[in-house]
């Protein structure tokens, strides 16, 4: 009995073990060298229970990756009245170690003299490998940290990449003006209770400036693709040569010589969705460098503008572009009043760049979202809001009077709450014109009009009056005048 309850104790071990390997991320086992500095606040403004979850937070943080010189090192200096280097960057290298240390730190308390533990960091930092990539992660409650913009400044002018964790009643703009951009994924405020919801954020951001592949692709649209490695020369030390060519297409490569000091670059004039190999050559008379590679897909050509016009109380008209009949099988229009309206589809062959949504509510918001459906089978899509006008109010009477020969008197009523004026417009034919075409004419009359004499009608004109408000035209009225012998009515 005891042997088997020694079986079950060990297998269940096992099984702990092994859920506690598969939890953690593939992407940050081995996948890193660097540093990490943790930058923690410990003086009195931060509560007890705050500081523990902080503690807690960098060691889940930290625990997926591999330590040790070769992978990732980690120190943890303190910030009280005086700093405190509670251990260095060459002290851990397992996970349990850094755990337990972690676990027993102690909170300082004092003031928040932040200024004099990045003098220390700065130390600890630009000691090391100068190639080596350094992430100084500042984890704080943000209350009152000091002048803190000139030595962070030295340390980003040294290459050390800053990152920082803020409790929510942080002082936002000096942390902002404090970290390396960009700020979406170096600077996060969040309440202590849900701190654990950035974490796996925050460690992407951490891996992206230490991971060991050094030639990444970090910005690809359809025509370039931005690429970005860890520096290896200086500029007095060598150069860089790129050359990159298509793949599964014949076509020459192509090369460019880049300084010492560069650590990016802009592949440009590149074939939509097409499969390109880039190779980095650092070129140096002082040692050898590995060549890196990276192997990256072009964007499907999408749709690059969409926009609304002639915005009526009940129609809103789409167009996008570009147009791509060839290598596009058609669009599909999606429009539904926001936030939480019925979505309506209009499909589209791929000839066809606008269309007009007709049946809409006035003063209505809607969301209107247009695809293209690309003959690879892949979709691409844009989203704008689009407003319609609000529904005005229409003219309520009309009256044509028979006055004499080709004239007429017009009469008419309307709402005159907002109203601008009136537009009118009917056909007429002088005694000059009449074996050609009525021509149509129009005037504009100010709101205090209720009538107007109108001259050389055509037989038969079509007389129409609308309201004109500030937001625009209300729904008019038209009446068409018949000739009976020499008078109209």
């Amino acid at each position: 009995m005891r042997g088997f309850l020694l079986r079950c104790v060990l297998l269940w071990a096992m099984l702990q073990r092994s859920k506690t390997q598969s939890a953690v991320p593939a992407t940050a086992l081995n996948c890193c060298e660097g540093d990490v500095l943790l930058l923690l606040d410990s003086s009195g403004s931060v509560a007890n229970r705050e500081f523990s979850s902080l503690l807690h937070f960098a060691t889940i943080l930290l625990r997926p990756f591999s330590l040790g010189r070769g992978h990732v090192r980690v120190g943890l200096l303190q910030v009280g009245t005086n700093p405190n280097l509670e251990f260095g960057l060459d002290v851990h290298n397992n996970q349990e170690s850094l755990e337990k240390a972690l676990q027993s730190v102690s909170q300082l308390q004092g003031d928040t003299n932040t200024k004099a533990a990045l003098r220390v960091a700065q130390g600890l930092l630009t000691e090391t490998d100068e190639n080596m990539p350094k992430v100084l992660l500042w984890l704080t409650d943000g209350v009152e940290p000091g002048d803190v913009g000139g030595a962070m400044t030295e340390l980003k002018a040294q290459g050390v990449s800053v990152l920082a964790v803020s409790t929510v009643h942080g002082n936002y703009q000096v942390l902002q003006r404090a970290v390396t951009p960009p700020l979406e994924s170096h600077l996060y405020s969040v309440d202590i209770d849900d701190i654990d919801i950035i974490t796996e954020d925050l460690r992407e951001a951490i891996i992206k400036i230490i991971r060991a592949e050094r030639l990444r692709v970090v910005d690809l649209t359809s025509h370039s693709a931005v690429l970005q490695w860890r520096p290896v020369l200086k500029v007095d030390s060598g150069y860089y040569e790129i050359s990159y060519n298509s793949l599964g297409k014949a076509g020459p490569e192509t090369k460019r010589t880049l300084s010492g000091n560069s650590s990016w670059v802009e592949l440009t004039n590149l074939q939509p969705d097409t499969t390109y190999t880039a190779a980095l050559h650092p070129e140096s008379n002082q040692r050898l460098f590995n060549t890196l590679s990276v192997n990256f897909t072009t964007h499907v050509l999408g749709l690059t503008v969409v926009s609304v016009s002639d915005s009526g109380s009940r129609q809103i008209r789409v167009s996008w572009g570009p147009l791509q009949p060839a290598g596009v099988q058609r669009y599909t229009v999606e429009y539904g009043a926001f936030p939480s309206g019925e979505v309506l589809t209009v499909t589209l062959p791929s000839q066809q760049n606008s269309t007009l949504l007709t049946g809409l509510q006035p003063g209505t918001q809607y969301l209107v979202t247009v695809s293209a459906l690309h003959r690879n089978g892949k979709e691409r899509a844009m989203s704008v809001r689009a407003c319609t006008q609000e529904a005005l109010p229409a003219l309520s009477d009309l009256h044509l009077i028979p006055v004499e020969h080709q004239e007429v008197q017009v009469a008419w009523q309307a709402n005159q709450e907002g109203l601008k004026g009136y537009w009118l417009s009917w056909e007429s034919q002088t005694p000059q014109t009449y074996t050609s075409k009525p021509s149509i004419s129009s005037l504009y009359l100010p709101a205090s009009s209720r009538s107007t004499r109108l001259k050389h009608l055509a037989p038969r004109s079509r007389v129409c009056v609308s309201p004109v408000y500030s937001s625009g035209r209300g729904e008019g009225l038209c009446c068409t005048a018949e000739r009976h012998t020499d008078s109209l009515s």
